[in-house]
Protein backbone atom coordinates (compact mmCIF):
# COMPACT_ATOMS: atom_id res chain seq x y z
CA UNK A 1 0.00 0.00 0.00
CA UNK A 2 1.37 3.43 -0.86
CA UNK A 3 0.27 6.62 0.49
CA UNK A 4 -1.69 7.29 -2.04
CA UNK A 5 -3.91 4.34 -1.43
CA UNK A 6 -3.90 4.84 2.29
CA UNK A 7 -6.51 6.18 4.75
CA UNK A 8 -5.55 7.98 7.61
CA UNK A 9 -6.04 8.83 11.52
CA UNK A 10 -4.70 10.90 13.35
CA UNK A 11 -5.37 10.94 16.95
CA UNK A 12 -4.90 12.78 20.03
CA UNK A 13 -3.08 15.96 18.39
CA UNK A 14 -3.90 19.16 19.75
CA UNK A 15 -5.61 20.88 15.98
CA UNK A 16 -5.44 24.64 15.17
CA UNK A 17 -8.20 26.51 13.41
CA UNK A 18 -10.76 28.87 13.31
CA UNK A 19 -9.08 30.98 16.00
CA UNK A 20 -9.51 27.81 18.41
CA UNK A 21 -6.93 25.31 20.20
CA UNK A 22 -8.24 21.81 20.83
CA UNK A 23 -7.91 18.24 21.59
CA UNK A 24 -9.34 15.59 18.95
CA UNK A 25 -8.70 13.29 16.13
CA UNK A 26 -8.80 13.52 12.20
CA UNK A 27 -9.58 11.41 10.07
CA UNK A 28 -8.55 11.36 6.00
CA UNK A 29 -10.07 9.79 3.04
CA UNK A 30 -9.95 10.46 -0.42
CA UNK A 31 -7.73 13.17 0.32
CA UNK A 32 -10.31 15.25 2.12
CA UNK A 33 -10.81 15.81 5.73
CA UNK A 34 -13.74 13.38 6.36
CA UNK A 35 -13.83 13.54 10.08
CA UNK A 36 -13.03 16.04 13.21
CA UNK A 37 -14.10 14.32 16.51
CA UNK A 38 -12.68 12.93 19.80
CA UNK A 39 -12.07 9.22 20.70
CA UNK A 40 -12.36 7.72 16.36
CA UNK A 41 -11.44 4.66 16.47
CA UNK A 42 -9.37 3.20 14.03
CA UNK A 43 -10.96 1.43 11.08
CA UNK A 44 -9.68 -1.91 8.83
CA UNK A 45 -6.92 -0.38 6.34
CA UNK A 46 -6.38 2.62 8.36
CA UNK A 47 -3.04 4.24 9.09
CA UNK A 48 -2.50 5.87 12.64
CA UNK A 49 -1.04 8.34 13.52
CA UNK A 50 -0.87 9.14 17.38
CA UNK A 51 0.24 12.67 17.80
CA UNK A 52 -0.30 13.34 21.26
CA UNK A 53 1.39 16.44 22.50
CA UNK A 54 1.78 17.62 18.53
CA UNK A 55 -0.12 20.56 16.91
CA UNK A 56 -1.76 20.01 13.95
CA UNK A 57 -2.35 23.07 11.90
CA UNK A 58 -3.75 23.58 8.34
CA UNK A 59 -0.55 23.06 5.97
CA UNK A 60 0.44 26.60 5.22
CA UNK A 61 -0.08 28.80 2.03
CA UNK A 62 2.70 30.65 0.76
CA UNK A 63 1.63 33.72 -1.26
CA UNK A 64 4.95 34.40 -2.17
CA UNK A 65 7.60 32.82 -3.76
CA UNK A 66 10.37 32.40 -6.81
CA UNK A 67 11.22 29.26 -7.92
CA UNK A 68 12.77 30.18 -10.91
CA UNK A 69 11.65 28.20 -13.51
CA UNK A 70 12.02 28.74 -16.15
CA UNK A 71 15.07 29.85 -17.65
CA UNK A 72 17.19 30.62 -13.72
CA UNK A 73 17.13 27.32 -13.07
CA UNK A 74 20.40 26.81 -12.11
CA UNK A 75 19.07 28.89 -9.15
CA UNK A 76 15.86 26.66 -8.02
CA UNK A 77 13.22 24.97 -10.04
CA UNK A 78 9.65 23.81 -8.74
CA UNK A 79 10.52 20.27 -8.22
CA UNK A 80 13.62 21.01 -5.81
CA UNK A 81 11.91 23.95 -4.42
CA UNK A 82 8.39 22.28 -3.64
CA UNK A 83 10.22 19.65 -1.98
CA UNK A 84 11.31 22.19 0.03
CA UNK A 85 8.09 23.07 1.00
CA UNK A 86 6.71 19.75 1.80
CA UNK A 87 10.14 19.37 4.20
CA UNK A 88 8.69 23.24 6.15
CA UNK A 89 4.64 22.59 6.31
CA UNK A 90 3.77 24.25 3.53
CA UNK A 91 0.97 22.47 1.39
CA UNK A 92 0.14 25.44 -1.25
CA UNK A 93 2.35 28.20 -3.09
CA UNK A 94 1.37 31.15 -5.33
CA UNK A 95 4.59 31.99 -7.18
CA UNK A 96 6.16 34.88 -9.42
CA UNK A 97 5.90 35.97 -13.12
CA UNK A 98 9.67 37.56 -13.08
CA UNK A 99 11.02 34.28 -14.63
CA UNK A 100 12.86 34.15 -17.80
CA UNK A 101 11.15 34.34 -20.23
CA UNK A 102 8.31 36.24 -17.43
CA UNK A 103 4.86 35.23 -17.24
CA UNK A 104 3.23 38.30 -18.78
CA UNK A 105 0.63 36.50 -20.86
CA UNK A 106 -1.67 33.94 -20.79
CA UNK A 107 0.58 31.20 -23.02
CA UNK A 108 3.16 31.52 -20.54
CA UNK A 109 1.08 31.65 -17.50
CA UNK A 110 -0.23 28.24 -18.35
CA UNK A 111 3.24 26.77 -19.48
CA UNK A 112 3.58 26.77 -15.80
CA UNK A 113 0.73 25.67 -14.48
CA UNK A 114 1.71 22.37 -17.15
CA UNK A 115 5.28 22.21 -15.34
CA UNK A 116 4.04 22.03 -12.06
CA UNK A 117 1.64 19.67 -12.75
CA UNK A 118 4.56 17.17 -13.64
CA UNK A 119 6.53 17.91 -10.87
CA UNK A 120 5.40 19.72 -7.75
CA UNK A 121 5.24 18.04 -4.73
CA UNK A 122 2.26 20.59 -3.28
CA UNK A 123 -0.30 22.86 -4.46
CA UNK A 124 0.29 25.39 -6.59
CA UNK A 125 -0.92 28.51 -8.35
CA UNK A 126 0.64 31.56 -10.66
CA UNK A 127 0.90 34.81 -11.34
CA UNK A 128 0.34 37.02 -14.26
CA UNK A 129 3.02 39.68 -14.43
CA UNK A 130 2.22 43.16 -15.25
CA UNK A 131 4.28 45.30 -17.45
CA UNK A 132 4.01 48.99 -19.23
CA UNK A 133 2.60 47.32 -22.44
CA UNK A 134 0.57 44.02 -21.40
CA UNK A 135 -2.59 45.82 -20.55
CA UNK A 136 -4.70 43.50 -22.62
CA UNK A 137 -3.06 40.45 -21.14
CA UNK A 138 -4.70 42.25 -17.94
CA UNK A 139 -7.99 43.16 -19.30
CA UNK A 140 -9.00 39.46 -20.33
CA UNK A 141 -7.29 37.51 -17.76
CA UNK A 142 -9.51 34.31 -16.61
CA UNK A 143 -10.03 35.42 -12.78
CA UNK A 144 -9.79 31.68 -11.82
CA UNK A 145 -6.87 31.54 -13.91
CA UNK A 146 -4.53 33.36 -11.31
CA UNK A 147 -4.63 34.50 -7.81
CA UNK A 148 -3.59 37.74 -8.57
CA UNK A 149 -1.41 40.15 -10.78
CA UNK A 150 1.85 41.13 -9.73
CA UNK A 151 2.60 44.70 -10.10
CA UNK A 152 6.72 46.21 -9.32
CA UNK A 153 6.14 49.14 -8.05
CA UNK A 154 9.92 49.33 -7.50
CA UNK A 155 13.31 48.26 -9.60
CA UNK A 156 12.83 44.96 -10.85
CA UNK A 157 14.30 42.97 -13.73
CA UNK A 158 13.86 43.54 -17.48
CA UNK A 159 10.45 44.96 -18.45
CA UNK A 160 8.53 44.13 -15.11
CA UNK A 161 8.89 47.89 -13.73
CA UNK A 162 5.61 49.15 -14.18
CA UNK A 163 6.54 52.98 -13.91
CA UNK A 164 4.02 54.81 -16.50
CA UNK A 165 1.48 56.45 -14.76
CA UNK A 166 -1.41 56.31 -17.04
CA UNK A 167 -0.55 52.23 -16.96
CA UNK A 168 -0.24 52.12 -13.32
CA UNK A 169 -3.73 53.58 -13.21
CA UNK A 170 -5.30 51.49 -15.79
CA UNK A 171 -3.91 48.63 -14.12
CA UNK A 172 -5.46 49.59 -11.28
CA UNK A 173 -8.68 50.23 -12.75
CA UNK A 174 -9.55 47.46 -15.14
CA UNK A 175 -7.63 44.12 -12.97
CA UNK A 176 -10.09 41.56 -12.75
CA UNK A 177 -8.39 40.10 -9.98
CA UNK A 178 -6.53 40.77 -6.66
CA UNK A 179 -3.33 43.25 -7.64
CA UNK A 180 -0.36 42.58 -5.43
CA UNK A 181 2.46 44.95 -5.36
CA UNK A 182 5.79 45.49 -4.58
CA UNK A 183 5.98 48.70 -3.56
CA UNK A 184 9.64 50.68 -3.49
CA UNK A 185 10.13 54.06 -5.02
CA UNK A 186 13.03 53.25 -7.70
CA UNK A 187 14.00 57.02 -8.30
CA UNK A 188 14.78 57.25 -4.33
CA UNK A 189 16.62 53.95 -4.34
CA UNK A 190 18.76 55.14 -7.49
CA UNK A 191 19.81 58.56 -5.96
CA UNK A 192 20.70 56.82 -3.08
CA UNK A 193 22.99 53.79 -4.39
CA UNK A 194 24.69 56.80 -6.82
CA UNK A 195 25.33 59.04 -3.23
CA UNK A 196 26.73 55.97 -1.79
CA UNK A 197 28.70 54.53 -5.04
CA UNK A 198 30.24 58.38 -4.58
CA UNK A 199 31.59 57.47 -0.96
CA UNK A 200 33.00 53.99 -1.37
CA UNK A 201 32.74 53.48 -4.89
CA UNK A 202 31.98 49.63 -5.77
CA UNK A 203 32.75 48.39 -2.63
CA UNK A 204 30.01 49.65 -0.54
CA UNK A 205 29.54 47.67 2.78
CA UNK A 206 26.84 45.66 2.74
CA UNK A 207 25.23 47.04 5.86
CA UNK A 208 24.31 50.23 3.92
CA UNK A 209 21.53 48.34 2.15
CA UNK A 210 18.50 49.42 4.56
CA UNK A 211 19.71 53.29 3.78
CA UNK A 212 20.13 52.70 -0.06
CA UNK A 213 16.75 50.65 -0.35
CA UNK A 214 14.96 53.28 2.49
CA UNK A 215 11.94 53.19 4.46
CA UNK A 216 11.44 56.78 2.82
CA UNK A 217 11.43 54.38 -0.49
CA UNK A 218 9.02 51.66 0.58
CA UNK A 219 6.79 54.22 2.38
CA UNK A 220 6.28 56.52 -0.73
CA UNK A 221 5.47 53.84 -3.07
CA UNK A 222 2.91 51.80 -0.72
CA UNK A 223 1.34 55.21 -0.33
CA UNK A 224 0.97 55.37 -3.88
CA UNK A 225 -0.80 52.35 -4.28
CA UNK A 226 -2.97 52.78 -1.49
CA UNK A 227 -4.12 56.08 -3.51
CA UNK A 228 -4.40 54.04 -6.60
CA UNK A 229 -6.21 51.32 -4.88
CA UNK A 230 -9.00 53.93 -3.02
CA UNK A 231 -9.35 55.82 -6.19
CA UNK A 232 -10.40 52.55 -8.24
CA UNK A 233 -11.57 50.77 -5.22
CA UNK A 234 -9.50 47.77 -6.18
CA UNK A 235 -8.80 45.21 -4.59
CA UNK A 236 -5.03 45.12 -3.23
CA UNK A 237 -2.60 42.79 -1.24
CA UNK A 238 0.80 44.86 -0.13
CA UNK A 239 3.44 42.42 -0.48
CA UNK A 240 6.66 42.17 2.17
CA UNK A 241 5.96 45.33 4.53
CA UNK A 242 9.38 46.19 6.00
CA UNK A 243 9.24 49.11 8.09
CA UNK A 244 6.94 49.64 10.71
CA UNK A 245 6.22 52.89 9.38
CA UNK A 246 4.01 51.34 6.39
CA UNK A 247 2.11 49.46 8.98
CA UNK A 248 0.40 52.48 10.57
CA UNK A 249 -1.06 52.27 6.36
CA UNK A 250 -3.27 49.35 7.09
CA UNK A 251 -6.58 49.20 9.25
CA UNK A 252 -5.81 46.11 12.26
CA UNK A 253 -8.65 43.34 12.17
CA UNK A 254 -9.53 40.55 10.37
CA UNK A 255 -9.64 39.61 6.68
CA UNK A 256 -12.67 39.44 5.70
CA UNK A 257 -14.33 42.36 3.95
CA UNK A 258 -10.88 44.12 3.74
CA UNK A 259 -10.47 45.84 0.29
CA UNK A 260 -6.89 46.46 1.15
CA UNK A 261 -4.15 43.52 3.04
CA UNK A 262 -0.88 43.26 3.35
CA UNK A 263 1.53 40.82 4.34
CA UNK A 264 5.14 40.53 5.53
CA UNK A 265 7.66 37.67 5.32
CA UNK A 266 9.27 35.44 8.08
CA UNK A 267 12.93 37.26 7.82
CA UNK A 268 11.51 40.62 8.65
CA UNK A 269 10.45 38.80 12.31
CA UNK A 270 13.78 37.63 12.62
CA UNK A 271 16.76 39.59 11.65
CA UNK A 272 17.31 43.11 11.85
CA UNK A 273 20.25 45.45 10.58
CA UNK A 274 22.54 44.36 13.05
CA UNK A 275 22.86 40.68 11.22
CA UNK A 276 24.47 42.26 8.16
CA UNK A 277 27.96 41.97 9.89
CA UNK A 278 27.47 38.14 10.76
CA UNK A 279 25.19 37.56 7.52
CA UNK A 280 26.52 40.11 4.49
CA UNK A 281 24.54 39.77 1.31
CA UNK A 282 23.20 36.58 2.01
CA UNK A 283 20.27 38.20 3.86
CA UNK A 284 20.36 41.04 1.20
CA UNK A 285 17.09 40.75 -0.29
CA UNK A 286 14.64 43.58 -1.47
CA UNK A 287 12.78 45.27 0.15
CA UNK A 288 15.85 45.20 2.73
CA UNK A 289 15.63 44.34 6.18
CA UNK A 290 15.98 47.35 8.81
CA UNK A 291 15.86 48.06 12.08
CA UNK A 292 15.24 45.71 15.42
CA UNK A 293 12.66 48.41 16.14
CA UNK A 294 11.09 47.56 12.76
CA UNK A 295 11.22 44.23 13.37
CA UNK A 296 9.11 44.68 16.71
CA UNK A 297 6.58 47.07 15.16
CA UNK A 298 6.32 44.08 12.61
CA UNK A 299 4.97 41.84 14.65
CA UNK A 300 2.77 44.29 16.64
CA UNK A 301 0.81 44.91 13.33
CA UNK A 302 1.17 41.32 12.49
CA UNK A 303 -0.84 40.38 16.21
CA UNK A 304 -3.17 43.25 15.77
CA UNK A 305 -4.14 42.17 12.18
CA UNK A 306 -2.88 45.36 10.92
CA UNK A 307 -0.34 42.80 8.37
CA UNK A 308 -2.62 39.91 7.57
CA UNK A 309 -0.68 37.48 5.78
CA UNK A 310 2.79 36.03 6.48
CA UNK A 311 5.07 34.24 4.28
CA UNK A 312 8.68 33.83 3.02
CA UNK A 313 9.42 35.95 -0.67
CA UNK A 314 11.54 32.54 -0.92
CA UNK A 315 14.29 33.61 -3.30
CA UNK A 316 17.23 31.56 -3.87
CA UNK A 317 20.15 32.39 -5.24
CA UNK A 318 23.87 30.60 -5.54
CA UNK A 319 26.36 30.80 -2.59
CA UNK A 320 28.86 32.12 -5.54
CA UNK A 321 26.25 34.98 -6.57
CA UNK A 322 25.71 35.90 -3.34
CA UNK A 323 29.45 36.42 -2.58
CA UNK A 324 30.10 39.18 -5.24
CA UNK A 325 30.54 42.66 -4.14
CA UNK A 326 27.57 44.30 -2.87
CA UNK A 327 26.20 46.38 -6.11
CA UNK A 328 26.84 42.89 -7.88
CA UNK A 329 25.33 39.92 -5.33
CA UNK A 330 21.80 39.48 -6.47
CA UNK A 331 18.66 40.14 -3.24
CA UNK A 332 16.89 37.28 -1.95
CA UNK A 333 16.88 34.86 0.68
CA UNK A 334 15.74 30.71 0.40
CA UNK A 335 13.19 30.58 3.02
CA UNK A 336 10.45 27.98 2.64
CA UNK A 337 11.81 25.23 4.23
CA UNK A 338 12.15 27.17 7.52
CA UNK A 339 9.31 30.18 7.62
CA UNK A 340 6.57 28.12 9.36
CA UNK A 341 8.73 27.37 12.24
CA UNK A 342 10.61 30.41 12.16
CA UNK A 343 6.94 32.09 12.83
CA UNK A 344 6.34 29.69 15.19
CA UNK A 345 9.12 31.49 17.48
CA UNK A 346 6.91 34.31 17.99
CA UNK A 347 4.65 31.91 19.33
CA UNK A 348 7.33 30.88 21.96
CA UNK A 349 8.49 34.30 22.69
CA UNK A 350 5.19 34.98 23.36
CA UNK A 351 5.13 38.13 20.81
CA UNK A 352 1.99 36.13 18.58
CA UNK A 353 -0.40 33.93 19.58
CA UNK A 354 -0.32 30.55 17.76
CA UNK A 355 -4.07 30.75 16.89
CA UNK A 356 -2.52 34.18 15.08
CA UNK A 357 -0.56 32.59 13.35
CA UNK A 358 -2.35 30.28 11.57
CA UNK A 359 -4.49 32.97 10.41
CA UNK A 360 -1.61 34.56 8.81
CA UNK A 361 -0.20 31.65 7.35
CA UNK A 362 -2.88 29.58 6.10
CA UNK A 363 -6.67 31.40 6.75
CA UNK A 364 -6.02 34.81 5.52
CA UNK A 365 -4.43 33.95 2.42
CA UNK A 366 -6.96 31.31 1.57
CA UNK A 367 -9.46 33.85 2.31
CA UNK A 368 -8.16 37.16 0.85
CA UNK A 369 -7.12 34.99 -2.58
CA UNK A 370 -10.81 32.86 -2.66
CA UNK A 371 -8.78 29.72 -2.68
CA UNK A 372 -11.15 26.95 -2.73
CA UNK A 373 -11.58 24.64 0.35
CA UNK A 374 -7.94 25.21 1.70
CA UNK A 375 -6.86 26.50 4.73
CA UNK A 376 -8.31 25.49 7.17
CA UNK A 377 -9.37 21.74 9.26
CA UNK A 378 -13.02 21.96 8.53
CA UNK A 379 -14.80 18.43 7.10
CA UNK A 380 -15.29 18.64 3.73
CA UNK A 381 -11.74 20.47 2.94
CA UNK A 382 -8.66 19.19 1.45
CA UNK A 383 -6.63 17.47 4.19
CA UNK A 384 -3.41 19.83 3.73
CA UNK A 385 -1.96 19.50 7.11
CA UNK A 386 1.04 19.74 9.01
CA UNK A 387 2.20 18.10 12.07
CA UNK A 388 4.94 19.96 14.27
CA UNK A 389 5.69 18.94 17.78
CA UNK A 390 6.61 21.89 19.99
CA UNK A 391 8.85 19.57 21.99
CA UNK A 392 11.39 18.63 19.34
CA UNK A 393 13.92 21.48 18.95
CA UNK A 394 15.40 21.24 15.72
CA UNK A 395 18.89 22.93 14.70
CA UNK A 396 19.34 23.41 11.41
CA UNK A 397 22.27 22.16 9.12
CA UNK A 398 23.31 22.94 5.53
CA UNK A 399 23.35 19.00 5.11
CA UNK A 400 19.66 18.98 5.12
CA UNK A 401 18.84 21.74 2.86
CA UNK A 402 16.63 20.77 0.13
CA UNK A 403 16.50 23.71 -2.09
CA UNK A 404 18.67 23.73 -4.87
CA UNK A 405 20.78 26.26 -3.59
CA UNK A 406 21.92 24.16 -0.70
CA UNK A 407 21.88 26.94 1.76
CA UNK A 408 20.41 28.58 4.41
CA UNK A 409 20.08 32.30 6.24
CA UNK A 410 19.45 29.55 9.77
CA UNK A 411 22.02 27.90 9.16
CA UNK A 412 23.24 26.68 12.59
CA UNK A 413 19.94 28.55 14.39
CA UNK A 414 18.20 25.73 16.65
CA UNK A 415 14.25 26.38 16.29
CA UNK A 416 12.22 25.09 19.28
CA UNK A 417 9.70 22.96 17.18
CA UNK A 418 10.19 20.23 14.58
CA UNK A 419 8.00 19.88 10.89
CA UNK A 420 6.82 15.91 12.14
CA UNK A 421 4.48 15.45 8.92
CA UNK A 422 3.02 17.52 5.95
CA UNK A 423 0.16 15.63 4.11
CA UNK A 424 -0.76 17.28 0.77
CA UNK A 425 -4.22 16.16 -0.41
CA UNK A 426 -4.83 13.53 1.89
CA UNK A 427 -1.22 12.17 1.36
CA UNK A 428 1.44 12.28 3.50
CA UNK A 429 4.39 14.31 1.25
CA UNK A 430 6.86 14.56 4.69
CA UNK A 431 7.54 11.85 7.32
CA UNK A 432 9.57 14.62 9.22
CA UNK A 433 12.69 12.70 7.49
CA UNK A 434 12.34 12.83 3.93
CA UNK A 435 9.96 13.71 1.06
CA UNK A 436 7.82 11.31 -0.26
CA UNK A 437 8.63 11.58 -4.23
CA UNK A 438 5.40 10.04 -5.30
CA UNK A 439 3.22 12.38 -4.28
CA UNK A 440 1.81 15.58 -6.70
CA UNK A 441 0.40 18.93 -5.78
CA UNK A 442 -2.85 19.90 -7.16
CA UNK A 443 -3.33 23.35 -9.27
CA UNK A 444 -5.24 25.88 -6.66
CA UNK A 445 -8.87 26.94 -7.67
CA UNK A 446 -9.88 29.69 -6.85
CA UNK A 447 -13.56 30.25 -5.59
CA UNK A 448 -14.50 33.68 -8.34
Amino acid sequence: MTDSDARWLIRNAELVSDGRRFHADLRIRNGRIERIDAGLSAQPGEQVIDAAGCWLLPGMIDDQVHFREPGLTHKADIESESRACAAGGITSFMEMPNTRPPATDHAALEAKYARAAQVSRVNYAFYLGATNDNLEQIRTLDPRSAPGIKVFMGASTGNMLVDDPATLDAIFREAPTPIITHCEDTPMILANEAAARQRWGEDIPVGQHPLIRSREACLKSTQLAISLAKKHDTRLHVLHISTADECALFEPGPVKGKRITAETCVHFLHFCCEDYARLGSLIKCNPAIKDAADREGITRALAQGRIDVLATDHAPHLVTEKSAQYGKAPSGLPLVQYALQCALERVFDGALSLERVVEAVSHAPATLFDVRERGWLREGFHADLVLVDPRKPHTVSAREVLSKCGWTPFEGHTFRSSIAATFVNGERVWDGTQVDDRVRGQRLAFAR
